[in-house]
């Protein structure tokens, strides 16, 4: 079976135990495997995504808020996991020197290298163009050790054994998912090869893509963090779906034409959760000094009339003789309030995901 990284089979990983030579298919895998085994708490994959150049970390531990500490990413230069007893300066450090041109692995090598804890350490790097490596220090707890591939560093320690590691990389290279919810599965993986040895605390998800933040002020596309949950990879899968939810726009392809049939129950839908016109929802969004509006006092601000900057998805198509402006403004006023309107369309349309939302909020009014 081939991947989407390149030719290497998915199993070249997890049949590798210390691999100095490329495999027969081409593509370097190594694993470096302690005897005395290794430090730590975590178990982690930093990866590039070579459909798109979005580069990303997964992570989970026995560890309150390890999102605060193991991640580091930042868009066209690199992924970083510091981690076993961690040393946060690997994460800004690695970056920095990748940005000025390092490799993955050179600037991994100049980090552990100025390290005098470096035997304690554990860290996986990947830079923009693919290239990857990582260390584990020789007084890391058992058990512990990383590899590394097209693409990606796998490695944790305090670990059931050396298949946690292996289903990191072996789901990454198996594909068949988006890129962040493949990053999870390769967590879930892990976790089903027995993960942690003391157990499950703490998991998060930092991908980024040149202008993928909020509003497009940053790289930082998803940053999803559990800080403490008996389940963290699951609680983190239902975060991303979240994510997805509210901040992904809908193809146009994929919004449904509002004709009557469907206004009669969208109507009697926002009726029952009272998001009808003059409903509870209208007045939520106000300017500072609305409320003061006709009172005598100085002229208060009133709401901006402009939506050309308002997401919006689709070309306007006529309106049923049971759906006119007044139900629309009601919708689109309950969607903002559900923080839905990221998935605004068009009047006349709807996304079929806000439909689902509004039937399930419906049903339990």
């Amino acid at each position: 079976m081939r991947n989407r990284y390149g030719s290497v089979p998915i199993r070249a990983v997890s049949t590798a135990r210390l691999m100095d030579d490329p495999p027969d298919a081409g593509v370097p895998v190594r694993r470096l495997d302690s005897r005395r085994t290794l430090a730590g708490m975590t178990y982690s994959i930093v990866a590039l995504d070579p459909a798109t150049g979005d580069l990303g970390v997964a992570v989970q531990s026995k560890f309150l808020a390890v999102g605060a500490v193991v991640p580091w990413a930042q868009a066209g230069v690199g992924a970083v996991a510091t981690q076993s007893f961690a040393n946060v300066t690997y994460g800004p450090g690695a970056l920095s020197r990748m940005a000025s041109g390092m490799s993955a692995s050179q600037a991994l090598e100049r980090l552990v290298g100025a390290d005098r804890l470096r035997a304690q350490r554990q860290a996986g790097i990947v830079d923009a163009h693919g290239g990857a490596a990582t260390h584990t220090g020789s007084e890391c707890f058992a058990w512990a050790g990383g590899l590394t591939g097209p693409g990606f560093a796998a490695q944790g320690n305090i670990l059931a054994g050396a298949a946690v590691v292996d289903g990191l990389a072996d789901t990454l290279l198996g594909g068949g998912r988006p890129f962040p919810e493949l990053l999870v599965a390769c967590l879930a993986a892990a976790d089903a090869a027995g993960g942690d040895r003391r157990g499950r605390e703490s998991a998060a998800l930092l991908v980024v893509r040149a202008g993928g933040g909020y509003g497009g002020g940053n790289d930082r596309w998803i940053d999803l963090r559990v800080d403490a949950h008996d389940d963290p990879i699951g609680e983190l899968a239902r975060l991303l779906d979240l994510q997805r939810l509210y901040l992904d726009r809908p193809a146009a392809s994929e919004l449904l034409r509002v004709d009557e049939a469907l206004a009669t129950d969208m109507r009697a839908l926002l009726a029952r959760i009272g998001a009808e016109p003059g409903g509870k929802f209208g007045n939520v969004y106000q300017p500072m000094g609305a409320q003061d509006a006709g009172s005598g006092d100085a002229a208060a601000p009133t709401a901006p009339t402009d939506s050309a900057d308002r997401p919006m998805t689709g070309t306007p198509a006529a309106l049923p003789s049971n759906w006119d402006e007044a139900w629309q403004q009601a919708l689109e006023d309950w969607m903002g309030v559900a923080n839905l309107e990221e998935r605004t369309a068009a009047p006349g349309w709807i996304d079929p995901r806000v439909l689902a939302v509004l039937r399930s909020k419906a049903g339990g009014a």
